[in-house]
């Protein structure tokens, strides 16, 4: 049973930035607030930021493990018909 999902951190600033930068494109596209580039996450990346990574736990995964359930659904309050 998987509870958390273990990821990478993306540490590449130009890589980081050129997501941003599209993120903020989308945005515009959909005529959407414009969040300012948090200029110092990219300037730790710049100045060296080690190798990273994290876990998300999701709480629909400890509902289900909590209520023995099988299906993810099963937990969700609003499920998709693909869930």
């Amino acid at each position: 049973m998987e509870l958390c999902n273990g990821y990478t951190e993306l540490t590449d600033v130009a890589e980081q930035r050129r997501r941003f930068n599209a993120d903020l494109e989308i945005r515009r596209n959909m005529g959407k607030p414009l969040p300012t580039l948090d200029e110092n996450f990219l300037g730790a990346l710049e100045s060296g930021m080690p190798a990273c990574s994290g876990v998300a736990l999701g709480l629909d995964r400890l509902f289900m493990l909590a209520m023995n359930k099988k299906e993810i659904k099963d937990v969700i309050l609003f499920p998709s018909p693909i869930a």
